[in-house]
């Protein structure tokens, strides 16, 4: 798994979290990261045995419905279940922008390279991807210039501009 550094640099680090099936018992994993039924299911007894929590959404949950639980939650995984499906990105951007979640928010599923920049820019912090942390950095890294605000902070270009004149 990858992740973005304080510095905006990626590593590649063990993913501390496992993923538990809707059957499987929980047993001393900790932490997990649970389906979206499995926490709806599970949440509440989890919490109170002490392990910390992660959700995975599908493309079509919606990111509102764990608007009350996100202080709780460590990570947020976003499925993004083919290349041609981009509602995980919408998700990021509400996750950071709308309901303020800073937790990690893993992109998960089919996580090509050429969409890195764009969910950096998205809010996404980590990443499941067979790609290399060096070629993910290069990724994010290609434009030095943005032209819209986003979740990732960065300053667009008009903006710049205003603050130089």
């Amino acid at each position: 798994m990858l992740i973005l550094s304080e510095d905006g640099g990626v590593r590649a680090v063990e993913d501390r979290f496992t993923v538990l099936g809707d059957e499987e018992g929980a047993g001393r994993a900790r932490p997990v990261i649970l389906s979206r039924a499995r926490f709806e299911a599970d949440a509440e007894r989890l919490w109170s045995e002490g392990f910390e929590l992660g959700v995975r959404l599908a493309a079509d949950d919606k990111v509102e419905d764990l608007a009350y639980d996100l202080p709780r939650l460590a990570v947020v995984a976003l499925e993004f279940p083919k290349f041609r499906d981009g509602r995980a990105f919408t998700s990021a951007v509400l996750l950071r922008q709308r309901y303020g979640f800073l937790g990690e928010v893993r992109a998960v599923g089919d996580v090509l390279l050429d969409q890195a920049f764009a969910m950096v820019r998205c809010g996404f912090s980590a990443f499941e991807t067979r790609a290399s942390a060096a070629d993910w950095a290069r990724a994010i890294g290609r434009y030095a210039v943005v032209y819209q605000t986003s979740a990732d902070g960065r300053q667009p270009a008009f903006l710049a501009r205003a603050t130089k004149s």
